[in-house]
């Protein structure tokens, strides 16, 4: 019997691990793999690649992922949903495994209802997936981001500036208030708690005070400010109704310097975030979840997506995982918020 894997939306660190132990487990319990290049694009496309031991071998530390990706949507596209399901039956799936965040699991949900054998594995830098404690790729993204913080303070201490980190994470806060955490940064502002500017400047105006003329402000890309909307940088809408954000930090840092006079300067991490080699944390969970896909198609247990919980590897409904967004509660927030200022 023949499986099919696709990678869909932004690429992430642990990628290519999931793919190399689908593929291993695969083979050992006597499947058959192909890949599905770029996404969804590749299945409306019947664009595929014959995986096996070689085109697997030494793709474990590399990240992005060697079938590629795109954020397309065959429910957007003109005859994708019937190219989607006439290309399943042509290339004669017993069952495809989607690896992607809410939007490629939330086609892989429609199409599970629809009767095709469909298993999800939850991938996202961002780590605001539900039903999943932890997504793959967090992890490196997590350690990209406080490892810029740790480099940001030692200039803004060497120059006496307010330094702001814009880091990704969409409409969750996850990167922001872990790696500020972790950074020791004097402020994290995040998505689910809009910014009050006074408070922020306060904070910093305290600090110089007592003596600490630096300040590292850690700020997600999709927070904003009280009574404001979110900062993007363009209005245009990809195929999933998703908006480009981007450009919080740089008027944040016009706002601090402007009401308190220090010298203020703003680094965008960026993309910088979701490239390089994935932390081991991510190369194991990404080959669990891989495994665990394989043990699912197996045990004919479609329409559900692999999950961590504590330290185990489970299944848990598409569709509880693709309902609603995991976003910072507050009590977590009040963590950080003691160290603020």
């Amino acid at each position: 019997m023949r499986i099919g894997i696709l990678t869909g939306g932004g690429d992430c660190p642990g990628l290519n691990p999931v793919i190399r132990a689908v593929v291993r487990k695969a083979m050992n319990d006597g499947f058959e793999v192909i890949g599905i290049k770029n996404g969804w694009k590749g299945l409306i496309e019947n664009d595929t690649t014959a995986l096996n031991l070689d085109s697997i071998s030494g793709i474990l530390p590399k990240g992005g992922t060697i079938l590629g990706t795109s954020r397309t949507n065959p429910y957007k596209k003109e005859g994708g949903l019937e190219n989607v399901k006439a290309n399943f039956k042509a290339l004669g799936l017993y069952a495809l495994i989607a690896v992607g965040g809410e939007d490629t699991l939330g086609v892989a949900t429609k199409l599970a209802k629809e009767g095709l054998n469909v298993v999800g594995v939850p991938k996202t830098i961002d780590n605001d997936l539900s039903a999943t404690d932890y997504t793959f790729g967090f992890d490196t993204a997590l350690n990209i981001a406080t490892e810029c913080i740790d480099r940001l303070h030692t200039t803004a201490e060497s120059h006496h500036r307010i330094m702001v980190a814009e880091v990704m994470g969409r409409h969750a806060g996850w990167i922001a208030l872990e790696a500020g955490i972790a950074g020791g940064a004097d402020v994290v502002l995040i998505p689910e708690f809009p910014i009050d500017i006074e408070e922020v400047c306060d904070l910093i105006k305290k600090r110089h005070q007592r003596g600490k003329t630096f300040s590292i402000v850690v700020v997600s890309e999709g927070a904003r400010f009280k009574e404001a909307t979110m900062v993007l940088q363009e209005q245009k809408l990809d195929e999933f109704g998703h908006v480009r954000l981007g450009g919080i930090g740089e008027i944040l840092a016009k706002e601090i310097e402007k009401r308190t006079g220090y010298e203020t300067r703003v680094s965008v991490l960026g993309h910088i975030q979701r490239g390089g080699s994935p932390t081991a944390f991510d190369r194991v969970l990404g080959t669990r979840f891989g495994v665990k896909a394989i043990e699912l198609v197996k045990e004919k247990k479609f329409g559900q997506m692999v999950s961590l919980s504590g330290n185990k590897i489970i299944s848990v409904p598409l569709e509880k995982a693709t309902g609603t967004l995991k976003t910072v509660d507050p009590e977590y927030y009040e963590i950080a918020r003691v160290f603020f200022g």
